[in-house]
């Protein structure tokens, strides 16, 4: 399977960046591996061809030493993700440059447990589940009548008809730290029942897939360090522990 690696910058100065001392955080290193190499790694442990989306000319420098192609990165997450849609076709694996604990394995097991007739799926993991692996962590959470979840940085475009939800993700990119606008999107009486907390995952999820024109699905992730994502330098500080302590 073809993976894409999101290695795309927001503009103006990375605090992780900054904070690491390095110019992007795909190349901070952690054990003598850049987060791009880390990535890269796990994704080829998992029998996937890794391509980095960047516009960064060192971190194309490094994704050309591991051997990745690079496409340029586009203004925003989802467009890159369009494009590469456009070159490698599906499906596609998509994860970003920071996920610094990824293992091969929980890819294998999120690829195996997409439903066989989803478009698109999601991989999603408990805040339990999560902060046991990592207690004191602070994750950005979806709360639904069914528990609080958190994205892993994991996709599954499975199919062609997975295009539609980039259009989707799209229009909701911006509000990635609000979810209830991202729900807001979805209709009065689906925002109104996200407010009541009594929508589900699973109904949303529908609800989501729907509005793109594609059968959506979420994994559940029984790996909590499978959330953790280098996003802050709390972060950063927080993986070089997990790495430590192993």
């Amino acid at each position: 399977m073809n993976a894409l690696i999101l290695a795309g910058s927001r503009g103006g100065i990375d605090p992780v960046a900054a904070y690491a001392g390095v110019t992007h955080k795909a190349l901070i290193e952690l054990g003598g591996e850049t987060l791009l190499a880390r990535v890269a790694r796990a994704l080829d442990e998992a029998g996937c061809t890794a391509t980095v989306s960047t516009s960064d000319p060192e971190v194309a420098a490094e994704a050309g030493r591991l051997g990745c192609r690079v496409l340029p990165a586009a203004p925003g997450p989802s467009a890159s993700v369009g494009q590469a849609v456009q070159a490698l076709g599906t499906p596609l694996l998509v994860t970003t440059a920071d996920h610094a604990l990824l293992e091969a394995e929980w890819v294998r097991r999120f690829v195996a447990e997409t439903p066989p007739d989803a478009d698109v799926a999601v991989l999603l993991a408990r805040r339990e589940v999560i902060e046991a692996a990592l207690p004191g962590t602070r994750r950005t959470y979806l709360r639904f009548a069914d528990g609080d979840w958190s994205g892993c940085n994991l996709f599954h475009l499975a199919t062609p008809r997975a295009a539609g939800a980039i259009d989707l993700w799209r229009l909701v990119e911006a509000d990635r730290k609000r979810p209830w606008r991202i729900v807001r999107r979805f209709g009065p009486r689906t925002l109104l029942s996200y407010l009541l907390g009594r929508l589900t995952l699973a109904r949303a999820v529908a609800r989501l897939g729907a509005l793109a024109g594609v059968r959506a699905a979420v994994v559940a992730s029984p790996a909590g360090l499978a959330a953790v994502d280098v996003d802050k330098p709390a972060d950063l500080d927080a993986v070089r522990a997990v790495l430590a302590a192993r």
